[in-house]
């Protein structure tokens, strides 16, 4: 090994020491003389901590769904990028948008580190190229009306920073998530949601509590944001996309939750309504025919529940 081979390693030694999903969990430290049963306990009682850190940075998130709203309203995206499991997270957040809010899978969009490929097995060295980072976001066009999430675990994925770096440079607005303070990572964002999880069950396995922290934050930011965008009506997933069979009985259900109306009801509003729950819903409350129904949809934005109070007063 030559001396700037041996100076990196020095570098990446002393900042791992530094992050706190790479120390020893004091809690853990007898996990490999346990059963099956009493290894689960000890995964389960550190997962328990993971909810309650997210609920400490609540309002940082919801920071971070306004700007996602503003942007959507300015037809702008949601864009992750992350490497290894953090960009396995934000694609797998990205590609649940489209069946469960008939949006456009242009809308919501996960990037990963090293491609496709990455997706299923690690790609040597993508996590460390920051050029490939800007090279990702350039293939995509990001621009000033996007929201950009850099998702990175540790804080300190170079990637990630030149990711978020870059999206600063072309006015979009950045939103880091990381489960370790790195002030160069928070630095690089607008908002920074840092989920401090601390030590892993396992040391260094970031897959588990900040896994974790990160699918629960993505969800949040996703679901609230499409929440806000007049994907839901109550608490139904009224935009739902009926394109299979358990996605279409889940739509007759919804617009049978909707209306408190019977099978029969709710399957004849959605022929009628070519499998759109949300106008299916509508015209069964008010009466309208299709074409009423779509006029007044759009009149209110898409918001359902604003669309039916105007029927109620």
């Amino acid at each position: 090994m030559n001396e700037y081979s041996k100076d990196k390693q020095s570098q990446l030694l002393d900042e791992l020491t530094r992050i706190s999903t790479e120390s020893q969990n004091k809690e853990t430290l007898d996990i490999d003389l346990l059963d099956a049963k009493g290894i689960l306990e000890k995964i389960n009682f550190e997962d328990q901590k993971v909810a309650n850190v997210v609920k400490n940075i609540i309002p940082q998130i919801a920071s971070a769904v306004d700007e996602i709203v503003k942007a959507f309203e300015k037809g702008g995206r949601l864009i992750y990028i992350g490497a290894g499991t953090s960009g396995r997270l934000g694609i797998l957040d990205a590609v649940e948008c489209p069946p469960t809010f008939s949006v456009s899978d242009q809308k919501v969009i996960g990037i990963i580190a090293g491609g496709n490929q990455a997706i299923h097995k690690a790609v040597e060295g993508a996590e460390d190229n920051e050029l490939l980072a800007i090279e990702d976001l350039k293939q995509i066009e990001l621009s000033a009306k996007d929201v950009l999430v850099g998702i990175a675990a540790s804080g300190r994925t170079p990637y990630v920073i030149s990711a978020m770096h870059y999206g600063k440079s072309v006015g979009a607005k950045v939103v880091g998530l990381s489960c370790s303070y790195n002030g160069e990572f928070e630095q690089a964002n607008d908002i920074n949601l840092c989920a401090v999880v601390g030590a892993e069950v396992l040391t260094g396995s970031t897959r588990m509590k900040s896994g974790t922290a990160q699918k629960l934050i993505l969800n949040m930011l996703s679901t609230a944001s499409m929440i806000r965008s007049g994907k839901s009506y109550k608490n139904l997933m009224i935009d739902v996309n009926a394109s299979n069979e358990k996605l279409y009985a889940r739509a007759v259900r919804i617009v049978m939750q909707a209306t408190d109306c019977n099978y029969s009801c709710a399957k004849n509003a959605l022929e009628k309504s070519e499998n759109n729950a949300k106008l299916a819903t509508l015209m069964i409350l008010t009466g309208l025919n299709l074409e009423q129904a779509t006029t007044c949809l759009d009149d209110h934005s898409g918001f359902l529940r604003e669309a039916v109070q105007k029927f109620e007063h």
